[in-house]
């Protein structure tokens, strides 16, 4: 096991390109939008605690701490970036109505207060320390922002009492969380404080996982949280994605902070389990909405694919830990994948609307087939909405774009590790490093240094890449080329080369048999019919004919066209045929990046299609 250590978001600025323009949509559009569909659903009036039965106030969910906390989190790390004086009254008028309504004991929780008083530690599934975990997170963040630390002090009232009531007193009715997330807050925060305390109640949470039996209910057995193993003899992900990659990226901090190795080679082999048998080619997690859940090895439809946005943030959580246990390309590559693809696709062009579902595949006729019952099959939607019952994508989204710069760099003594690749400034431990680059349009990246000499430079080649120029002799270990820094100022130009590749599938995938997808650079495409018409799943690619890439600002990336055949005449064609070779008509057909589908009305989208070479 390595020790790398990141390069904090604070250290980082992101200075311009596609990933700048993301994040001007999030301070100048997508933050303000949550806020207010949070308070138009009654979100941050719940932190009144003024519901009683039978009021006019929408009666608080269980979860909805965790929706503002997250959005706190949000604001928290656009702040650090630049002031703006009426996020920060926002926020402080939520850490107001928590300091009011907080127990005397310590405890705060909106739907406990208010609905349930003599139920709080009784119910493993609702999510009470799910949301203590996003309310530390956002404290941290907002201490970072501010320097103001009565939020912190808040939750470390809390904090107090959760240990005492789960570590010595016992007196809860479980021991360890249903929904993972505690844990995270605690590692970040015991990074921050250095107390030890927040460093035990997280490994007694960890350690005492799938020991007690708990987790089995009328409707999921212990693999749906997690419970079924203790975390070190977990090798597969089972269970709801979200929670499980939690409960992962936890295990990758703990095995950081202890050096636990037996819990560092279960991460690892979790970690392939997910991204060489369960994993969908944009990144998704998750095959069925049926808890939300892993299923079985390279069951992966694309029509029915549930690959909650929230999921993918969860697995780029935890590549991120794990490529600072070990240097190795598939973990960065997995991030990479995640923000390009899975991630960025649960939001609208125009910062508005989010995908809780991410299908890789829509059918329009499929929505129509049933004409004499009432009843319809489950498939994901098909247009981005601005909020939903359940909630957790769209401020989990905010959060995860506003603080980008995090995920960028690493360092382990004379070790300088460049992970991803986006026009940005940073400056740690006597460096200085610039980054100019229009990746993802291009592959072309300029990488300026101040104060490295007799360092290495370790700057991953990425998985999709085949052949990659740079200006200074390297060496290529496990995805990184390893370049000896000659002198305190140092530039290294690099061409990653961009060429549009077709993709297949394990034989074993069936939904994917005899088809290809198409990648371009880090990005994913789909072909939709608002581009290129009806009968979208009749159209075969020519793989050797050439492609026009050009950029459409629309999408703010390039567009691929290539050339295919399709039925001629299929409006006059017979149900069936005598025929393996029916007549084809040549026509071009149009990919556009996967993040951007359902962003011009409802359409046919298909990220898997018939090939031929």
């Amino acid at each position: 096991m390595q020790h790398f250590e990141p390069i904090a978001f604070q250290q980082t600025d992101v200075t311009g390109g596609f990933w700048a323009e993301k994040q001007k949509l999030i301070r100048d559009v997508t933050i303000h939008a949550v806020h207010d569909r949070f308070a138009d659903t009654g979100r941050f009036q719940a932190f009144q605690c003024s519901w009683t039965e039978g009021s006019d106030e929408p009666k608080p969910h269980i979860f909805w701490d965790s929706d503002i906390a997250k959005w706190i989190e949000s604001a928290a790390y656009l702040l650090q970036k630049a002031p703006d004086a009426a996020l920060e009254r926002q926020i402080e008028a939520v850490i107001d109505r928590i300091e009011q309504n907080q127990w005397d004991d310590g405890y705060f929780n909106i739907y406990f207060t208010v609905a349930e008083p003599e139920g709080r530690f009784k119910n493993r599934d609702c999510h009470e320390l799910y949301c203590l975990g996003h309310l530390i997170e956002a404290a941290v963040a907002y201490y970072n922002a501010t320097g103001r630390d009565r939020f912190l002090k808040i939750l470390d009232r809390y904090i107090d009492l959760v240990i005492r009531v789960f570590t010595v007193e016992r007196s809860a009715a479980f021991t360890t969380p249903g929904h993972e997330e505690i844990e995270l807050a605690l590692f970040r925060l015991y990074r921050l404080r250095g107390d030890k305390k927040y460093l035990d109640l997280a490994m007694f949470f960890l350690n005492e996982r799938g020991k007690h039996g708990e987790g089995l209910t009328s409707w999921c057995n212990m693999r749906y949280n997690q419970s079924h193993l203790p975390v070190r003899q977990q090798h597969t992900a089972e269970g709801h994605c979200v929670r499980a990659c939690y409960l992962y990226s936890a295990m990758a901090d703990a095995a950081k902070e202890t050096g636990d190795a037996e819990l560092f080679d279960a991460c690892k082999a979790l970690f392939d389990d997910i991204t060489q048998r369960k994993m969908y080619v944009t990144g998704g997690i998750g095959s069925s909405h049926c808890g939300e859940a892993f299923t079985v090895p390279f069951d992966l439809p694309n029509d029915t694919a549930y690959a909650e946005t929230c999921a993918s943030i969860a697995l780029a959580m935890f590549a991120d830990r794990m490529k600072l246990l070990e240097l190795d390309g598939k973990y960065a590559d997995t991030v990479e994948l995640e923000y390009y693809n899975g991630i960025l696709a649960g939001l609208s062009l125009d910062g508005k609307a989010f995908f809780y579902e991410n299908p890789l595949e829509i059918n329009l006729a499929d929505r129509t087939r049933h004409t004499s019952v009432n009843d319809r099959d489950r498939l994901p939607i098909t247009q981005r909405l601005e909020v939903f019952d359940c909630s957790c994508c769209p401020p989990n989204v905010t959060r995860c774009i506003a603080s980008l710069g995090g995920s960028l760099y690493s360092v382990d003594g004379d070790r300088v590790c460049v992970h991803q690749f986006l026009s940005n400034r940073a400056s740690f431990d006597g460096l200085q490093l610039e980054m100019q680059t229009n990746y993802p349009l291009d592959g072309k990246v300029r990488l300026s240094v101040q104060g490295g000499k007799g360092k290495t430079l370790c700057v991953r080649v990425p998985g999709w890449c085949r052949k990659a120029d740079f200006s200074a002799p390297y060496t290529l270990q496990r995805g990184y080329a390893m370049i000896a820094i000659p002198a305190d100022t140092f530039t290294l130009d690099v061409d990653f080369w961009m060429a549009p590749t077709f993709i297949t599938a394990h034989p074993a995938v069936r939904a994917d048999a005899g088809k290809a997808a198409l990648q371009y650079g880090p990005l994913i495409y789909c072909m939709e019919g608002v581009d290129n018409g009806a009968d979208l799943f009749d159209l075969v690619i020519d793989a050797a004919a050439p492609a026009d890439i050009r950029f459409d600002s629309f999408f703010g990336a390039n567009t691929v066209t290539l050339q295919g055949t399709r039925t001629a005449n299929a409006a006059d064609a017979p149900l069936y045929q005598q025929t393996l070779t029916p007549q084809r008509a040549r026509v071009p057909v149009t990919f556009v990046p996967y993040y951007a589908f359902a962003n011009r009305g409802e359409s046919d989208m298909a990220v898997w299609f018939r090939c031929q070479a």
